[in-house]
């Protein structure tokens, strides 16, 4: 096998949710796995917390996930966004308008400098997104 890079998120407490809701965006396979099911936490509290999400696509894209626990920091100031490209402009525009819902468009998805349509947005977990559908030259 090949080597992968696959976007890791982390949350406090609603990787459930924010899973949920980037399957509905992608579509996919979703497995999720609590602390409670593989008794990874002593603090009750956190038994439904997850411990780890992988939501695998039909096309190739892995986005994986995880609920921080209390006892470690969360870092919500990290600075990445995760790229989405390509040619297929009906696929990437139904990204992008999912996305969207209850989030934040930085850049509209527009015409770049470049020739491209690129937009960017933060979704409603706040993850940064950026999309960049390729066009042909003569458009």
């Amino acid at each position: 096998m090949s080597s992968l890079m696959n976007p890791y998120l982390s949350f406090r407490d609603n990787a459930a949710e924010a899973m949920s809701f980037y399957q509905h965006v992608f579509g996919g396979t979703l497995e999720m796995t609590s602390y409670g099911e593989m008794q990874a936490s002593e603090d009750p509290s956190e038994a439904e917390k997850i411990m780890h999400a992988s939501l695998t696509t039909d096309n190739g894209f892995v986005l994986m996930g995880s609920d921080t626990p209390n006892s470690m920091e969360l870092d919500e100031g990290s600075s990445y966004s995760i790229s989405l490209s390509g040619t297929d402009a009906d696929e990437l525009r139904g990204y992008w308008d999912r996305l969207l819902d209850g989030g934040t468009m930085q850049v509209p998805l527009e015409r770049a400098p470049w020739g491209d349509l690129f937009g960017m947005l933060t979704d409603r977990f706040g993850t940064s997104w950026m999309v960049s559908i390729e066009t042909p030259e003569d458009s």
